[in-house]
């Protein structure tokens, strides 16, 4: 199974912010491949260092289990990672700038589910 998933929260509220990663992290780890689109808020979550420094409140951290993933891809919205004077490459190693094409192309996949945070 391939999971198309987008987010908007990061920064703002952790917690909310850490759930796409919580999930892509359980699907990776039952053999599925993923990718997490981030939008808004959460673009700032793909900055070197800054997973890192956000502690979801209950749930465990989960963003390097991903970010680390061969089977896991992270886009970051071009558009909103711009606005905020974010660079490509400013984000992690295993993120790229993209955007709603891209998540249509993962969402169109016939093994795809899309999921929406």
């Amino acid at each position: 199974m391939h999971y198309a998933i987008s987010t908007t929260w990061g920064p703002t509220d952790i917690t909310r912010g850490a759930l796409p990663f919580i999930f892509a992290a359980s699907a990776l780890q039952a053999g599925d491949t993923v990718m997490i689109m981030l939008f808004h808020d959460s673009v700032t979550i793909a900055l070197e260092g800054a997973h890192q420094k956000m502690i979801p409140f209950g749930p465990p951290s989960r963003f390097e289990e991903v970010f680390a993933n061969p089977n896991a891809k992270v886009i970051v919205c071009k558009p909103c990672a711009e606005v905020r004077g974010i660079k490509e490459n400013m984000l992690i190693k295993n993120s790229v700038f993209g955007g709603m094409n891209d998540l249509h192309a993962h969402a169109s996949r016939p093994d795809a589910k899309l999921i929406n945070f």
